[in-house]
């Protein structure tokens, strides 16, 4: 028991395995523990840091690619014109009174309003106008044979700005052809899907530009024929695209592709050019130091003029001072007159 006790007490069996073997393996656990603790905050931080720019990347390009799209779009849509205005013509006729005449007495005629006091046709642009006549196989119209279409566009004050008449026909059916089409279309014709008829596209004007200053704003149609048999008239006025807007109307994907990639290229480059004008700030401070430079200079000239007209004033204080003080000498007496007027007094 002694010799346990003086083990324990002299030898200190413990304190020997507490600094030989825990105290180590603390120290060496607890800098492995900080130094992966380290470590794991520094990738933390380092992954935040990415992430945070990684979103403030994708935020800009996205902001950039819709500016580009957004101007790409605005451009298509102010440069390119409606394509197509298609207005139905109701034809107008004089009827007969005679018993012996029938059908019209005059020659059909129709008012097509295109719009009130605007302008509906883009200025430089060329434009087709056309008639679409849906007229029947009827014998009267194959007896007709040729018949005039005249058109006039006019302004809102119905001043002439265009006229126009062309010539046109049915298209020409042998006997054999119209048989062998009616017995073909013989069960269409029959249940109603079909008709007898044709569709007469009659060009008015091929390249018809509207002016500025007298848009055109109504149309006036007139067929020089009575004995012409038509379903129904149709207006057309279509957009004649030529360079640069026939490339973007018939190829829009690759127009669009081009458009914006050449509007994010310019973005790009005045966004660099800004970046590194407004991150340079030696053009702030030289500013700065100009508008100080100027306000100082201000001030000062207005304490120099303040302290010249406190000068100034104070001088003209002194010399009323100085006037006053000799205005008062010469009034008082002298010591040699005083003294006189004494002596003769005695």
């Amino acid at each position: 028991m002694g010799l346990t006790t003086f083990i324990i007490t002299v030898l200190d069996p413990f304190g020997i395995i507490r600094r030989l073997f825990f105290r180590p393996v603390v120290a060496v656990t607890s800098k492995a523990f900080d130094r992966c603790r380290t470590e794991t905050n520094n990738q933390i931080s380092s992954a935040k840091e990415f992430a945070l720019k990684a979103s403030v990347v994708a935020i800009i390009s996205a902001v950039i690619i819709w500016i580009a799209v957004f101007l790409y779009l605005a451009f298509y849509y102010s440069f390119i014109p409606t394509v197509a205005h298609t207005r139905p013509v109701y034809m107008q006729f004089e009827s007969c009174t005679t018993k012996d005449q029938k059908g019209p007495c005059s020659f059909p005629y129709a008012h097509v309003p295109l719009t009130k006091r605007q302008q509906l046709l883009m200025v430089g642009q060329p434009y087709r106008v056309y008639l679409s006549i849906d007229m029947p196989e009827s014998p009267q119209n194959q007896e007709l044979g040729m018949f005039m279409v005249c058109g006039e566009m006019r302004d809102h004050l119905t001043k002439l700005r265009d006229h126009s008449c062309r010539a046109a026909m049915l298209h020409y059916k042998s006997s054999l052809i119209r048989t062998m089409t009616t017995l073909i279309m013989s069960p269409l014709y029959v249940m109603g899907f079909k008709e007898e008829s044709q569709q007469v596209l009659i060009e008015l004007f091929t390249n018809y530009e509207d002016d500025q200053s007298h848009p055109a704003t109504d149309v006036y149609i007139e067929l020089q024929s009575k004995e012409l048999q038509y379903y129904s008239i149709t207006l057309h006025i279509t957009a004649h695209f030529t360079g640069l807007r026939y490339i973007m109307f018939h190829w829009p994907i690759f127009s669009a592709v081009i458009g914006i990639c050449a509007n994010l290229f310019f973005i790009i480059i005045l966004s660099i050019l800004s970046w590194y004008h407004w991150g340079d700030y030696i053009w702030i401070d030289d500013f700065k130091d100009i508008f100080l430079y100027k306000a100082i200079k201000r001030n000062r000239n207005k304490r120099e003029y303040s302290t010249s007209v406190d000068e100034s004033n104070k001088i003209l204080d002194d010399d009323d001072i100085i006037s006053l003080t000799d205005d008062h000498h010469s009034t008082q007496p002298s010591d040699s007159s005083i003294e006189n007027k004494l002596s003769n007094s005695g």
